[in-house]
């Protein structure tokens, strides 16, 4: 709920005014009247809850607007010579929402029912019927109350466009700072990977040219040139906003598994439940796991095997990578970047991730995506 200037919660203050003129109309009600018949009995009450509405004018203001002007048509009938303090509120909070058709249409109502309630409490002839009607409900104080609520309407809608306009310009900017990142890492990393990527499918080209034995290790610097290339396109398609090309996510996994097993590791994939359709977010995430932890295996494990396990369920996606390496609980290793980036991309998706040796050898990856089906 907003605060005002002093820090008062939006309601408090209604409720306040709303108390504050409840009671200003039922102490100029008793100034007039000092019996208690039943007819005075309804007028207090009337009195009383055309200020108390007010409350509410906030949160339904056609509605207080009608309360608070049948009140005031009610306590004239029963000969409260009044002002109609409360609809002069309640016409400004209903224009300042906007409604301005509904207020003056109610507006103009009130006033051709109050002369008519003068007349029916019995204590005044037709002329001063209207008397006591024009005192209640001024004209001029009416329009004022309106035009005070439109005023203040406008307002709040100028604040609102120049609001909308910072949140563009906002983001403007930071399209602008993405695209100098975009420039930034072209200039710097795409030369020194196409040179890497290029000598080494020379070298593997002159190797096999002499009929010699292509060593696994240049056969893999080989793949991550390539591999690399890739990925920093797409990283720079996304910094470019250019849709045209999509992320990497689950349909890119059994290439994981493949390069892996051309880079020696045997690796498996699995695939269990009925495949469906999942977020960008998520595939990309269940990626980005399974390369991070292919890589981890093959630098660190010393590992000759590895399983890539992924489980559909209806309201999640479960990843398994394990892998048969020499860790165990008592020569675990701390966390690196590599682990506590996984852990993040999960935790950012509201899924659960734990990554640990196991106790009969090896190292274990899990993590559980939930999944937004629509209906």
């Amino acid at each position: 709920m907003s605060k005002g200037r002093f820090g008062v919660r939006a309601g408090v203050r209604d409720c306040l005014t709303a108390g504050g003129v409840a009671a200003a109309l039922m102490v100029t009600g008793m100034s007039s009247h000092h019996s208690f018949t039943g007819l005075d009995v309804l007028g207090f009450a009337l009195l009383a809850g055309g200020g108390l509405a007010l409350a509410a004018g906030r949160r339904a203001p056609v509605p207080v607007l009608a309360v608070s002007g049948l009140c005031a048509v009610g306590y004239q009938a029963a000969g409260f010579d009044v002002p109609a303090v409360a609809f002069l509120f309640a016409v400004y909070a209903a224009m300042r929402a906007g409604h301005r058709l509904v207020t003056v249409v109610t507006s103009v109502a009130v006033l051709a029912a109050l002369p008519l309630a003068a007349l029916a409490s019995g204590l005044h002839d037709t002329g001063e019927a209207f008397a006591q009607a024009r005192g209640a409900l001024e004209i001029a104080w009416l329009i004022a109350a309106g035009a005070a609520g439109e005023a203040l309407r406008q307002a709040e809608r100028r604040a609102d466009e120049a609001e909308r306009t910072r949140e563009e310009t906002a983001r403007r900017r930071a399209d602008e700072e993405r695209l100098h990142i975009a420039r930034e890492l072209h200039d710097s990393l795409t030369h020194q990977i196409s040179v890497i990527k290029v000598q080494s499918e020379v070298a593997v080209h002159v190797a096999r040219k002499r009929g010699e034995q292509v060593p696994e290790a240049l056969l893999a610097i080989r793949e991550a040139g390539r591999e690399a290339a890739r990925e920093l396109r797409a990283t720079l398609e996304v910094l470019r906003d250019d849709d045209t090309t999509p992320p990497p996510g689950l349909g890119h996994v059994p290439e994981l598994v493949e390069r892996a097993g051309r880079s020696g590791l045997a690796a498996t994939l699995t695939i269990e439940g009925q495949r469906h359709d999942v977020p960008a977010a998520v595939g990309r995430t269940v990626y980005r796991i399974v390369q991070e932890s292919l890589t981890n295996i093959a630098r660190h494990a010393d590992a000759t095997q590895a399983s890539v396990r992924i489980a559909y369920r209806p309201d999640m996606v479960a990843l398994q990578v394990d892998d048969d390496g020499k860790a165990t609980p008592d020569t675990a290793p701390p966390p690196g970047m590599g682990l506590l980036g996984m852990r993040e991309r999960v935790t950012a998706l509201g899924g659960r991730f734990q990554a640990a040796p196991r106790g009969d050898g090896g190292f274990t990856v899990q993590a559980e995506l939930p999944v937004e089906r629509a209906s």
